[in-house]
């Protein structure tokens, strides 16, 4: 394998637990139209893929339904209010990210989430050891298709000025999977996020990472 020189990571339920904000949130925008809340093991099945798929799977009928863009929009509106209510990094996190700075690893986000709310997170929960720069939410707007095409980690990358050959991505859900593979990028799939093992492993997941310390052996060891 060449040299890692970079780390492209997921950031809900990679890096953040962020489940109980979308619960939240999204709880706010069905009961505000008059529909039932969802549970949290509900909506945890219900991420991974933006705001909109949320919506989509929460709402009764989904896009079918004629609530469905009040219903977005609701949540938006929602969860930009409550996107840092009690989100925080996962444990281990903060010291696999100093690890991998000062062996000198850069490192990049790519999320499905709104492109504003993925910087403001990386500002203040990682300590500047992940830049705002680099960190990539939603941007089609600008021709940036959202994951899992690979457009996102293609523009992380340029902003890490590195090669996808001396790359790798982490993750937690089949859409990182799917992402990586779309980028033909080694995709290392962690356990403690939103997707259990056995779920991973079913949609094809190579590589297993058990904790924040097992990524940092992993990418560590390739460096050797």
């Amino acid at each position: 394998m060449d040299k890692i020189k970079s780390v492209v990571f997921d950031l809900d339920g990679t890096l953040l637990d962020t489940l109980e904000d979308l619960k939240d949130s999204c709880n706010n925008a069905l009961t505000s139209l008059g529909y039932a809340e969802r549970t949290l093991e509900e909506v945890r099945t219900f991420v991974g893929n933006g705001l909109a798929v949320l919506m989509e799977k929460a709402l009764p009928n989904g896009r079918s339904n004629p609530d469905f863009d009040k219903a977005l929009a609701a949540l938006k509106s929602f969860y930009a209010k409550n996107w840092q209510n009690k989100t925080r990094p996962y444990d281990g996190i903060l010291s696999l990210l100093k690890e991998l700075s000062n062996n000198g690893i850069k490192m990049g986000i790519v999320s499905n989430k709104p492109d504003e709310q993925v910087k403001e997170l990386a500002a203040l929960h990682f300590q500047g050891l992940i830049l705002p720069k680099n960190a990539i939410g939603e941007r089609e707007s600008e021709g940036i298709r959202r994951k899992p095409y690979p457009d996102s980690v293609f523009a992380v990358l340029k902003e890490l000025d590195t090669d996808v050959k001396n790359a790798v991505y982490v993750g937690d859900s089949e859409v990182d999977i799917a992402t990586a593979k779309a980028a033909n990028m080694t995709c290392l799939s962690v356990t403690w996020g939103f997707r259990p093992k056995d779920f991973l492993e079913k949609a094809g997941a190579c590589i297993l990472m058990d904790s924040p310390e097992s990524v940092l052996k992993y990418v560590l060891n390739d460096l050797s």
